[in-house]
């Protein structure tokens, strides 16, 4: 996600960010708007799955979704409506449990995970998570392709060399050993751990495609997957050599191993950096 794009973004966040008794909180319906849901029940339900995940994480529900009710005017005439306060612990949880697939969700994770919200710190995580979840479907099509092509006569040995075929066509005539020594890869260790963003979606949608073709051209076989997969591999780079970009020369990045840690530690602090609504009376609610 481009910098300007997440300062616009960050500025809608912060107008709907409340503060009461030194606590950061956000209404359910300010969050609602922001996170795309037209339909409270909808967005209901998510907080719903959210409380769940608060009480499974051991920590006190009530503290974190403070149900409220709030008088509204409509075509001017007063309606009561129900809402509910969110800590920042629980925006995070609801946007978790939200429609991965909108953009709004990935933006509201790192906005409520992180204590500051620096233009530059929230890149900064926006960057590892993305890479992180790009690293996890590479992972997930892999897997597939591997057991979609064990049903087409090819074992796992086979998978090995189609693969390889595969990165040798994306680096440019680099195999997968090569480049792992020029990126200083530890032994054992997957070449993609140490792939900037850029370069494992670009290995993803090579997949997407080998995966698609193999079951729309009915391919079978080691040699026509294989061909399949190095084609497309060959295509992406193509399309990133147009954009001035070439896989084999961009540097390593740092161990995708070391980046979840650091998002997991983050998560697991954020309940008490959040601050909660246990210690404020009922009467001041």
């Amino acid at each position: 996600m481009k910098e300007d794009k997440i300062q616009k973004i960050k500025n809608t966040f912060d107008i709907a960010l409340q503060s009461y008794e030194n606590i950061e909180f956000m209404y359910a319906r300010d969050l609602q708007d922001l996170l795309g849901y037209n339909e409270w029940h909808k967005f209901y339900l998510v907080i719903e799955t959210a409380k769940m995940v608060c009480k499974n994480s051991g920590n006190d529900v009530d503290a974190h979704f403070v149900d409220i009710k709030k008088t509204i005017l409509n075509d001017g005439i007063e309606q009561h409506i129900n809402d509910i306060m969110l800590t920042r612990y629980a925006c995070y949880l609801t946007a978790q449990n939200g429609d991965p697939r909108k953009e709004e969700i990935a933006f509201a994770m790192n906005y409520f995970a992180v204590q500051t919200r620096k233009i530059e710190v929230l890149q900064e995580r926006i960057n590892d998570y993305e890479r992180v979840k790009a690293r996890e479907q590479l992972t997930i099509l892999e897997k597939y392709l591997s057991s979609l092509i064990y049903q087409r006569g090819v074992d796992e040995k086979g998978f090995g060399r189609i693969r390889s075929r595969g990165d040798k066509a994306l680096f440019g005539g680099y195999t997968t050993e090569d480049m792992k020594r020029k990126l200083s890869v530890p032994q054992g260790r997957p070449l993609a751990d140490f792939l900037p963003t850029i370069t494992i979606k670009a290995k993803d949608f090579a997949l997407e495609m080998t995966n698609f073709n193999i079951q729309e051209k009915n391919l079978r076989g080691e040699y026509a997957i294989a061909h399949e997969h190095e084609n497309n591999n060959l295509a992406v780079r193509n399309s990133l050599n147009q954009r001035g970009i070439k896989p084999e020369l961009l540097p390593s990045a740092e161990d995708i191993k070391k980046i979840q840690r650091k998002l997991e530690s983050e998560t697991k602090k954020l309940p008490k950096l959040s601050g909660d609504f246990s210690e404020i009376s009922e009467e001041k609610k």
